[in-house]
């Protein structure tokens, strides 16, 4: 994987602005029009060094405790959230073109329709599937959400992944068997996480065969 998609790279890449270069991270991928980063991965991580787990060698740069992870990263996950509903609500969506290279038109449609079929709790699952945890704040400023209904599912969205998954990273972090199998793990966390995007597209992909095949 790219360099910058490996949450042990990136961690060691900030040093000792490990809290710091984590938290721009959280707040960028919730809803700041750069949706590949490792989101999911990078606070599993995170968690597993506030454990104090040894991982080549960069937990002694990354001095943060578990409770400053716990606080400051759903902080920014909400707001990163809220700053993408108001782009959305601002701007709209006309960045986003079919041949560009980050802000790709496929992107936001399969976050569009992610939204569309669940609602407003969309915002909370949606912090579990890379891309569209990004797009899904800019995608309801677009539709005019009511801004307290989105407030509302992106501070539970962001508690509920944030808490989660640092502490899913801090309790596995202390077992021996999972340190030395970070990179298999990592690719568990991208392949469950891009799952129900997958599971949607081959949706719509077998509805649209349907339609066609249908005299």
């Amino acid at each position: 994987m790219p360099s910058f998609m490996d949450p042990l790279n990136l961690i060691g890449y900030f040093g000792a602005w490990a809290l710091v270069g984590i938290l721009v991270v959280v707040f960028v991928e919730s809803g700041v029009l750069f949706p590949i980063l490792p989101g999911d991965s990078l606070l599993f991580v995170a968690g597993m060094l506030a454990a104090g787990t040894a991982a080549r060698g960069i937990d002694a740069q990354a001095n943060f405790q578990l409770w400053q992870l716990l606080v400051f990263i759903p902080l920014a996950a909400i707001l990163g959230g809220q700053v993408g509903y108001f782009i959305g609500r601002t701007i709209g969506t006309s960045m986003f073109k079919p041949d560009a290279k980050v802000l790709k038109q496929r992107y936001l449609d399969e976050a569009h329709a992610f939204f569309e079929q669940r609602g407003p709790f969309a915002i909370v699952i949606a912090r579990f599937v890379p891309i569209v945890r990004t797009l899904a704040p800019l995608t309801a400023g677009a539709a005019k959400m009511r801004y307290s209904v989105f407030t509302t599912f992106n501070i539970l969205g962001a508690v509920v992944w944030g808490v989660g998954l640092i502490l899913l990273g801090y309790w596995l972090g202390q077992f021996t068997i999972i340190q030395k199998l970070l990179e298999p793990i990592f690719i568990v966390i991208v392949l469950a996480s891009v799952a129900p995007m997958f599971i949607e597209w081959l949706k719509r992909r077998r509805a649209t065969k349907d339609a066609s095949e249908t005299p």
